[in-house]
Order: C-alpha cells, then sequence, then structure tokens
C-alpha cells in the first residue's frame, strides 16, 4: 500500500535519483544484446552458412516482435508497475542471452532470440522506465529521462567493445554465456532499488514539501495539473494530433537507429575496416551521445522539446550522408561524431513530451505504442538494409534513404503545438494568471 506523502522537506538525495541510477545501470548493461549483434554476423555467416539478409531477416523479426510486445508492457507497467516489469525482463534477456551461446544452427539462434530476448527487451528499454520516470519527476522529467537513457550509450561505449575482446579472446559462444550472466545478476538490483512512485515511499514528484496548490492536490492523478490532451484511456489520444506526430517521427526514429545498430560492423566490414575499428568508432558514437543526451535533457526542460527533436533529427540526416560522402575510413568517423549528437537524444524528448501532452495515467500505454512503430520501422530497416546489399554489394543506397526520412521527420516535428497542449505550459500560464491576480 502507498504511504501517504508527507509534507515535509525530505533530507539527504531524493530517492527519485536512486531510481534513475537504477534504470542508468539497467540501460547500460542491458543494451549489449541489442547494440552488439552485428558483432557476430561474420561468425554466424561462416559457421552456419547463411546469409546477411537472412541474419537481418531473423533480427527484423525480433525487432517486430519486440515492438509488437511494448504496448503489452506498457500496460503492464500502468498496471502493476515498473518494478516489477523491469526485474523479470531482466531475467528473461539474460536466460536468452545465456542460450543463443548454445545455438547450433539459424533456426535455433533465432527461436531464442526472438521470443526472450527481444521481447525481455521491451522490459527494460525504455518504455517501463521512461513511465517509472514520469512518476518521480515533474520539473526536472526532461533531465531525470534523459539520464537513464543515456545509460544505452554508457552501454554501447562499453558493452559492445568488451563484446568485440571477448570474441576475439574466447570464442562467440562464451561472450553470449558471460553477457547472460551479467543480465541475471542485475536483476536482483533492480527489484531492490525500484520504486513504481514517490508516494510508495511517502514523497512527492522532485522531491517537493507537496503539491503547488489546491488544483494540483485534486487533480485525477494526485501528481499535478492535467494539459488539455490528457487522457484517461489511450486510445483518446489518437483523435489529436501531435499522437501522429510523434508516431511519424519515431517510425523515422526506428528506421535509422536500428539499420546502424545491426549493420554498423557489417558496413565497416564490407568496405574493409575490421571489427575491433568499428567496435571503436561505436563507442566513440556513443560516448558522445551520452554528453549529448545529458545536454538536451537539461535544456529540454528550459525550452520547447519539439524543436530538440526538430533538430535531433536533422543532425542525424546530416550524419547519414556523411556515409555517402566521405571515403569509408573517414565517414566511419564523421558518422560516429555527427551521429553521437543526436543518436538517442530523441528517447527522452519524446517520453517527456508524451507525459506532457497526455497526462502520466497511460504514459506506459502510450510509450509503448509510440515505441511499437519505431521497432516496425526498425525491423523494415534492418531487414532491407541486408537486402540491399546482399541485391547491390553496397548500403549506399539505404543510407541515402535513411537521409531523406530523417528530413521528413525533422520537418514533421517542427509542426507539433507544443504551447498548446504541454501540461508545462498550462501551468505556466495559470501561475502567470495567479500571480496577476494577487499583484
Amino acid at each position: 500500500m502507498s504511504a501517504e506523502p508527507r509534507s515535509r522537506k525530505n533530507s539527504g538525495i531524493y530517492y527519485g535519483w536512486y531510481v534513475i541510477g537504477a534504470m542508468f545501470f539497467m540501460a547500460l548493461i542491458g543494451v549489449g544484446p541489442r547494440q552488439g549483434l552485428g558483432l557476430f554476423f561474420d561468425r554466424w555467416t561462416d559457421e552456419f552458412g547463411v546469409s546477411i539478409s537472412m541474419l537481418s531477416l531473423m533480427v527484423g523479426v525480433g525487432w517486430l516482435v519486440n515492438g509488437i510486445a511494448h504496448p503489452f508492457v506498457g500496460n503492464l507497467t500502468d498496471r502493476y508497475g515498473g518494478r516489477i516489469v523491469m526485474s523479470v525482463s531482466m531475467v528473461v534477456i539474460g536466460v536468452g542471452s545465456f542460450l543463443m551461446g548454445a545455438a547450433v544452427n539459424l533456426w535455433m539462434l533465432a527461436l531464442v532470440y526472438v521470443p526472450l530476448v527481444s521481447v525481455g527487451m521491451a522490459g527494460i528499454l525504455f518504455v517501463p522506465a521512461s513511465a517509472v520516470a514520469s512518476r518521480w519527476f515533474k520539473r526536472q522529467r526532461g533531465i531525470a529521462i534523459s539520464v537513464l537513457t543515456s545509460g544505452a550509450s554508457v552501454g554501447g561505449m562499453l558493452m559492445v567493445p568488451f563484446m568485440a575482446y571477448m570474441l576475439d579472446v574466447v570464442d562467440w559462444r562464451v561472450t553470449w554465456m558471460v553477457v547472460g550472466g551479467m543480465l541475471l545478476g542485475a536483476s536482483p538490483l533492480l527489484w531492490f532499488v525500484l520504486r513504481n512512485n514517490p508516494r510508495e515511499l511517502g514523497l512527492w514528484p522532485d522531491g517537493d514539501d507537496g503539491p503547488a496548490d489546491a488544483v494540483a492536490a485534486t487533480s485525477v492523478t494526485g501528481l499535478g495539473r492535467q494539459g488539455p490532451l490528457a487522457v484517461d484511456r489511450w486510445q483518446t489520444a489518437y483523435r489529436s494530433s501531435p499522437m501522429w506526430v510523434l508516431t511519424l517521427g519515431y517510425v523515422v526514429c526506428g528506421i535509422t537507429t536500428g539499420s546502424i545498430a545491426v549493420h554498423f560492423v557489417p558496413y565497416a566490414v564490407s568496405v574493409g575496416i575490421s571489427v575491433k575499428t568499428a567496435a571503436l568508432a561505436f563507442a566513440l558514437l556513443n560516448l558522445i551521445n551520452l554528453a549529448a543526451v545529458l545536454t538536451t535533457g537539461v535544456i529540454s526542460d528550459r525550452m520547447l522539446r519539439k524543436n530538440l527533436l526538430t533538430v535531433v533529427y536533422g543532425v542525424r540526416g546530416l550524419a547519414f550522408v556523411a556515409l555517402v560522402v566521405f571515403p569509408p575510413g573517414v565517414g566511419l568517423w564523421v558518422f560516429a561524431i555527427v551521429g553521437g549528437m543526436s543518436w538517442l537524444a530523441s528517447v527522452p524528448q519524446v517520453g517527456a513530451l508524451t507525459a506532457e501532452i497526455y497526462g502520466i495515467q497511460r504514459a506506459g500505454t502510450l510509450n509503448g505504442m509510440l515505441t511499437l512503430v519505431h521497432q516496425v520501422g526498425g525491423a523494415l530497416a534492418v531487414f532491407g538494409a541486408g537486402l540491399i546489399f546482399d541485391l547491390s554489394g553496397s548500403y549506399e543506397p539505404f543510407f541515402i534513404v535513411a537521409a531523406a526520412t530523417l528530413v521528413f521527420a525533422s520537418l514533421v516535428s517542427w509542426v507539433l503545438r507544443e504551447r498548446a497542449c504541454s501540461v508545462r505550459f498550462v501551468e505556466a500560464d495559470s501561475q502567470a494568471g495567479l500571480a496577476t491576480e494577487n499583484s
């Protein structure tokens, strides 16, 4: 049972930051099985006698299943809380990763990767985490979601080179079993640290003394004023244009992040660059993205989030152009630098906008629906990029298409009417009105 929120200021570090820290670590360690897949394509094509497009099809199906799982995971989060969803999901991914190391052919690999690793991944990246963060933080929602999201950047920076090192020192089977063991070991940490919302510990969002005003105290959620588009049923959100703007942009986000997450290393190998060099470039991308995600998180709490989304998609488009116009040895590093400025920076903005426009009551389900279309785009792109490579011998045609879709996403994001529908600006107008009445 939730404790009644205390009305006195709590000393020390606000517990919400411990929750964010646990989810940061979850993203760090959990991102390995997703972003490290490309490292193994060379080994699997040799050992299993399959093509890049066949492996891409397996991964694409995994992304699709992952996307389909997200609305269900979001709904479970809204009903039962993110604590149990994320803790169980880490166990599922850990078991799946361990079993991948025992696969003897592509079909066994797929039977483990698709229903276990792909579904489990839906429980940690990033729908339940964003919903939980939105309940713990209100004023600092952007930076809170950015911090937990940056865990994936640190994970890409550490886990991918680690997996590449293990692949070199031992073999691919042992590598997957080690990763599986690490994931299983992380699950108890999540269970003991995570709490679904501040009321469970008798706290208020952001560590405040209590609700800012009487209206907040009597709101539907008890956690703050609701915006004009706040919904009790997630389906209602699709009757308004902001949800469709976020959806279109997130499809493109899935297309461009999914393809690179899987095909970055195979692309490098195809142009004569070693796996180790590609892993280092990918680590640099994630290092830069770490700074970018945290910076945009701080900035977004002080400005329009849709403007940042516009810039993020535009910069990512330039990164794909670099892969086409520069020689491969240069383009790889230019992509790592420019792409790193925007890689996961869209995730906190979309998560925060969804909660601020449609309310936190159905934030998990709505973020799940958005991630569904993200993963559908990613699934199509993962398979499409592999198929284009097998047919043409080059990834360049796909990179051109990806750049064009990002221009579209940037323009679509710009038209979102955030000031008219975000609770941040509703509250600001209300406070300004109260100040005028009291003056």
